[in-house]
């Protein structure tokens, strides 16, 4: 006869089987913290950090999350936003912490912390009442989330003070804690035609009706700018080399800003007039000179005709 599995008993009184993790386990990142410290953006983060992230979990699920997760997708690292929505359930947190940790789950402990008054502000701001507060003052409602969640907040791996932050700012402190490597701006260069309406997603807009149009060379006509009697002939009129070196220019500097305003991606469209041809060409050549800048860049064709 087998011994029976033992079982883990947290404060609420739920038992949960031992986890007995595989020889590769992704990291577990325990996001909490105090009401309106900013666990919303800092969870968004991580989602575009790649990382599987789970909202308002009850800590004594977590080791069933890290067995559903390595048994599925194990190559993505593992985040899970704990707090006192819980209600008396986020009072396992630290035994199931502790837990864990003795099977050999890596874990970290994220706090997001801020000043009283920076809360108070935020959810005036916001217009709602703080989780706690009850009849009380919201003022209340943040010394009762104190009290409870002051051991967890000794026990955690890193506390942020999200106080003077704005959100870019808590942006680039959380990517640089977590991130094994910030993700590349995506660059998308768009061709299309005017007479077909600007692309809803545009965050540039070019206009190259100027160039000479090879809709009006007959042996032209039935090719697109990704030809090469297209591009060439493109690319050869009169102003074509300059709109390219100094539209790239413009476009680089202000590529290097958008990091600092949590763009993740960009689309610069260029349009002629039925985008097929000098939009096309266009296209092609501004995203070789931005990547002749160091940028990582694709090129589509909206109104392109299908070959």
């Amino acid at each position: 006869m087998t011994d029976e599995v033992p079982a883990v008993t947290y404060p609420s009184g739920i038992p949960r089987p031992v986890f007995e993790p595989p020889a590769s386990v992704p990291e577990l990142l325990v996001l909490t913290g105090m009401s309106g410290a900013g666990r919303t953006k800092v969870a968004a983060v991580l989602a575009d950090l790649g990382w599987y992230v789970v909202d308002n979990l009850p800590p004594h699920l977590l080791s069933g999350l890290v067995s559903a997760h390595v048994a599925g997708d194990a190559q993505r690292r593992l985040a899970a936003v704990v707090d006192v929505r819980g209600g008396e359930f986020f009072q396992d947190l630290d035994p199931v912490v502790d837990e864990l940790e003795t099977q050999g789950v890596p874990v970290r402990v994220l706090f997001l912390d801020a000043s009283d008054a920076s809360l108070v502000r935020r959810f005036e701001e916001a217009r709602r009442p703080h989780p706690l507060q009850g009849e009380g003052t919201i003022l209340e409602g943040i010394a009762r989330e104190r009290d409870k969640v002051a051991a967890v907040r000794d026990r955690a791996d890193l506390v942020i003070d999200t106080s003077a932050l704005n959100v870019h700012q808590l942006r680039d402190v959380v990517t640089a804690e977590v991130a094994d490597e910030v993700p590349e701006l995506q660059i998308n260069v768009l061709s299309f035609g005017f007479k077909n309406g600007l692309p809803t997603d545009a965050d540039f807009v070019a206009d190259v009706r100027f160039l000479d149009n090879p809709h009006w060379q007959p042996e032209l006509r039935p090719l697109t700018g990704l030809d090469a009697a297209v591009r060439d002939h493109v690319l050869a009129s009169d102003g074509a080399a300059e709109f390219i070196d100094g539209y790239s220019s413009v476009i680089h500097d202000a590529l290097r800003h958008y990091r600092a305003h949590d763009k993740h991606s960009v689309t610069i469209a260029v349009g002629c007039t039925g985008g097929r041809h000098r939009s096309v060409a266009i296209a092609e050549a501004l995203g070789a000179a931005l990547r002749e800048r160091g940028h990582q860049v694709r090129t589509t064709h909206r109104d392109r005709p299908l070959s």
